[in-house]
This record gives C-alpha cells, structure tokens and sequence, in this order.
C-alpha cells in the first residue's frame, strides 16, 4: 500500500496561484487598457490642436500686422543731389511724385543782445600800481609765464601788479618798448622806438598778450582791440564788476526779472552771473542765456528759430538793466530769419523752422529738415521693401496652416495599405483650410482701385503644395511701387478687404479650436473617472482572489496534516497486531 490519498485535495503545494490571480485580474483589466488608448488619441488631438491654434494666431498676427503698421503708407525719400544733409524727419502716407525744393533762405533765432562793455574798467586812473594780474577784471584769467616782446622774453608772476609788467617789458627791451593804460578808454598800448612792434612766439606759456587783447598789427604801435574790464562771473553779483549798480533788491539782496512772462528770481549776495545764467537757461522761458566775453556783453537767443521776439521786464534799477538787455540800458532784438523757399517753381513760401512739414509746403505726410539753401528735386516713392516684407510674412504663415492642417488630418493610401493622421477624422478642421483658400482666392468687393484679387498682384496658388506663393514678381513690384492705395485698398477694404476677413474668420476658428481641445479635455477626465472606478473593482476582485486562494492553501495544508497522522495510525496499528 502507497499510503492513503485524500480526495479532492491539491497534492502539489508548488501549485502558482498568484499567477492566476494576476492572469484573471488582467483579463478583467483589459477596459482599461482601451480607455487608456482613448485618452492618449484625445491627447494626440488636444496637442495638434494647440499647434494648429498657434499657427492661425500668428497668421491672424501677420494679417494684423498689415493694418497696424500702415504699411501700404511706407515711403521713401530721396534727393537728386549727389550728397545731402537734408532730412526727411517723417514721410508716412506722404503723397507720392517729385517735388523740386529751392531754399533761399534758412530760419535763424532771434537774440536779444546786450550792450557791449557791461563791466568797469581796470581802474579810474590810468596809475595800474596797485592791480595785481590775479584779480584783473579780465574776461580771460591770466596765466603765470614768459611771452615774447620784440624777441625778448618777459616773465610774469600772478603776484606781479600790471605795472610791474610794463617795467619788466622795458627792462626786456632795453626800454625800446613801453607800455601804458589809458583809464578813459579801458585799453592798453604797447608802442616800439626801434620799428615794427612784434608780440609773442612759439614757446610763450603765459597768455598775457591774448587776455589783454593785444596783437600784432605790422606797425610800431598796438592797442588792445577792445576794453579790457569785463564782469565775473564766478563772483557774487553784488561784486561782479558790472559797470551799472543793481538797485531793484530787498533789504535781503533778493530781487526777480522775467523773461517771456517766465519769473527768474536772484540774490546780489549769494548768485553769481553763472548761476543766473544756468537759472534762465532751465526756466523753461524758451531761450538761451549766455555771457559774451569777447564783447562783454550778455546775450539771450530764442530756443526756436523764425522771426520771433524775446520779452523781458523788471523793475527799474533791476539786474537786465545792469546787463544792458533793456532798451533803455542799450538792448536791442536782432531778428530771427523764416525760412523761405519754392516747391516746383511755385509762390515763395516761409516757414518759421527749418523743418519744412505739410501745413506749410502743402505735400500730404512729406516732412523735411533743410539746413542749406540750396535747391534739390525730392522723390517721394513707396516703400516697396517694407509692404512687401509685410505681405511676405503673411503669405508665410497662411502657408505654414495650410501644411499644419494637411499633415494632421491627411489619409495615405499606399496600395491595400490606408494611414490616417491625428485629425483625419476632424472635418471641421479640414473645412478650416479650405476656407482659409476660398477666401485668398476670392474677390474682395467695394475696393477703390482696379486691384480686387491676389492674383492681380501676381500671388496664386501653387497647386501642387497649396502654398500661396508670389507668381510674378514684375507685377507685384509695379503695384507696389505705382498704386500702393489699390494694394491698401484690398487688403484693409473695412469688412471686406483681405485684413478683415481673415482676422474675423480666424478669431471664429480659433475659438472652435479652443472649444474642440476644451471638450476633448473635458472627455479624458470623463474616462480618467472610468479607469479609476474600474481599477477600484480590479483592486477588489485581487484582494478576494488572494483571499480565496490563501484560505484554499489553508484548507490544503489542514488536510495533509490529518492524511500523514491517519497513515502514521494505520501503520502503526498494523505493526502492533
């Protein structure tokens, strides 16, 4: 006897239930595995959507590219004169032709300019004894040095009174030389004994002779070339050697002027002429104050050209009165110029600036800066290079849709063999693109022009890719360059032209196109809730199997252990008898 078996009983304990397990629990899964390939086709789909939304947004972009930069309005300038600084400051919509500018005269400013010698003079007497060269009322500060005289060297310290000078100018010439100053007319004279009187050389370091206006004159005689006093303009104005006192102040020092209605506020005590100057000049009163030091004299120029006044007014006994800008202290208004020209022989015309726009000259949108009277002949011509970069660049992207489309929702059929794309089943997205060319194709209505279709520009469609592709390029050029409204015209015709209906079917399409990506998203989270409620079951149905199996092992077990202990009490009951 082999020893007793239980029936019904799994006799092999190497029995592999986890693999049924898995094996039962998979075919149950295998729903999920089609929701799951569902979902990664809506994917697909969402994402070729997204790329064809991108694509007609930089369509619609390009198209509206075409009516916010006014291209079809681009012009270019040119002069027939061989070099020109003239400029064309601004030529957009400008009327095209040839229109001949002959400037004769130029716009200037007007200044305002003081009485000449508004600062005292070195001294009262004609006795310089007592002026030292550092504190000469001089426009031009003296420099320490030598500077020749009839060949001789004088050297000069800063310390040195200007008599001092004139004896060092006698001892260096062997007194064949003197020098003298004259109170009554401010000036210096240097007279030779020895014939012709020759001043300065190459290796002189001090600008004596130049400060105190002295020059050669081929003669044995020379007088500074203008009164030397001048005002200073680092010093307070209380003490700026102004030849007129300032009375028009406070018991402060404070006083004001104005200047084309502008109030310029002062201190004797405190404001130098430098800082009245840098006051005037940011007081927004439209001129330009300076100090002429050749002339010692003040000046204000008109911030803007034309024939224009300057108006000032004070108190009597006020600061411009002392700078000799009244009338009463010697001011007087130098006029500015208008400038004056023809265009194509016409009537003389004037203009208050040198930039000649169209409220003046005429020409609609043609702008130009002159700065020479001269006469040049001006080309007015569309900017060819700019509509046709813009119509470029819209051709482009109306082509790159075109293939974006075509190659998501194209069926090969090679043979028996048929593959589809992601969208091959989309028929509105296919409807996109022929719509898209229905409207290239067809002629725009209510145009101004003779131009009512791409193809009278020279663009067609290539018919073995689709693209819209420039067929003639002669023909386009010379309705770009001769007729650039009719271009205009069909292209931005309100509601009708090209740039509106593109831009109002693409933002329609784009919408659908959102709508499409929005309900395939709302689809995969439809079935990401399906595979997640038939993964739950799944996760349930392992659980019971495992637990059904393990109960069965236990069962199992149980019953070999009580076959061993029945057998072992058999066969030991048999060996007793």
């Amino acid at each position: 006897m082999s020893g007793i078996q239980v029936s019904g009983l799994l006799a092999n304990s190497a029995f592999d239930w986890k693999s049924v397990v898995d094996q039962l629990v998979a075919a149950d899964g295998i729903p999920i595995k089609k929701l799951t390939a569902e979902k990664d086709k809506n994917t697909q789909k969402v994402e070729a959507l997204a790329a064809i939304n991108t694509a007609l947004a930089e369509l619609q972009d390009a198209a509206q590219a075409i009516r916010a930069d006014s291209v079809f309005d681009a012009r270019t300038v040119s002069s027939d004169a061989a070099s020109t600084t003239w400029r064309s400051s601004s030529v957009t919509g400008a009327a095209l032709g040839s229109y001949a500018f002959d400037v004769t005269q130029l716009a200037t400013q007007a200044q305002l300019r003081g009485a000449a010698d508004i600062g005292l003079g070195f001294n009262t007497t004609d006795d310089v004894s007592g002026l030292t060269l550092a504190n000469l009322p001089t426009a031009t500060a003296i420099s320490a040095g030598t500077f020749t005289v009839n060949g001789q060297q004088v050297t000069i310290a800063l310390t040195d009174s200007l008599q001092d000078v004139f004896d060092a100018i006698a001892a260096a010439t062997g007194a064949s030389v003197t020098a003298s100053y004259s109170s009554a007319t401010d000036k210096i004279t240097l007279t030779s004994s020895a014939g012709e009187l020759v001043l300065g050389s190459g290796t002189d370091s001090s600008n004596f002779l130049a400060a105190l206006k002295l020059a050669n004159n081929g003669t044995a005689t020379t007088t500074s070339s203008a009164t030397l006093g001048a005002v200073k303009t680092a010093a307070a104005l209380a003490s700026a050697n102004l030849r007129t006192a300032i009375t028009a102040v406070d018991g402060n020092g404070d006083g004001s002027f104005s200047v084309n209605g502008v109030s310029v506020a002062f201190n004797v005590n405190d404001d130098t002429l430098a800082a009245v100057i840098s006051r005037i000049n940011a007081a927004g009163a439209g001129v330009t104050a300076a100090y002429d030091s050749a002339n010692d004299r003040f000046v204000l120029t008109n911030q803007a050209t034309g024939d224009t006044g300057i108006a000032v007014s004070e108190s009597a006994g006020g600061l411009l009165a002392a700078l000799g800008l009244t009338a009463g202290a010697g001011g007087t208004l130098v006029h500015g110029n208008n400038a004056q020209f023809t265009v194509n022989g016409g009537a003389t015309l004037t203009s208050s600036s040198n930039t000649l726009v169209a409220a003046v000259h005429g020409i609609t949108g043609l702008s130009v800066t002159v700065n020479t009277e001269t006469a040049q002949t001006l080309q007015v011509e569309s900017d060819t290079a700019t509509m046709q970069s813009a119509i470029d660049s819209f051709l482009e992207k109306f082509n790159a849709v075109q293939d974006l489309i075509e190659a998501s929702t194209k069926i090969t059929v090679t043979g028996a063999s048929v593959a589809t794309s992601v969208l091959s089943d989309n028929r509105e997205v296919q409807s996109w693109a022929r719509q898209l060319r229905s409207i290239a194709f067809d002629a725009v209505s209510g145009v101004t022009g003779d131009i009512s279709r791409l193809d009278h520009l020279g663009i067609d469609f290539d018919f073995t890719t689709g693209h819209l592709t420039v067929k003639d390029s002669g023909e386009l050029a010379t309705a770009l360059g001769d007729t650039p409204d009719d271009v205009k015209s069909l292209f931005l015709t309100p509601t009708t032209g090209l740039v509106p209906q593109f831009y109002s079917y693409l933002t329609n399409v784009m919408s659908a196109d959102r709508t499409q990506q929005s309900n395939l998203g709302r689809a995969n989270t439809r079935l990401d809730q399906q595979i997640a409620q038939i993964q739950a079951r799944l996760d349930q149905e392992r659980e019971q199997l495992t637990q059904s199996f393990i109960r069965m092992l236990d069962a199992q077990s149980l019953a070999q252990s009580q076959n061993t202990y029945i057998t072992n009490a058999f066969f030991r009951d048999r060996s007793n008898n």
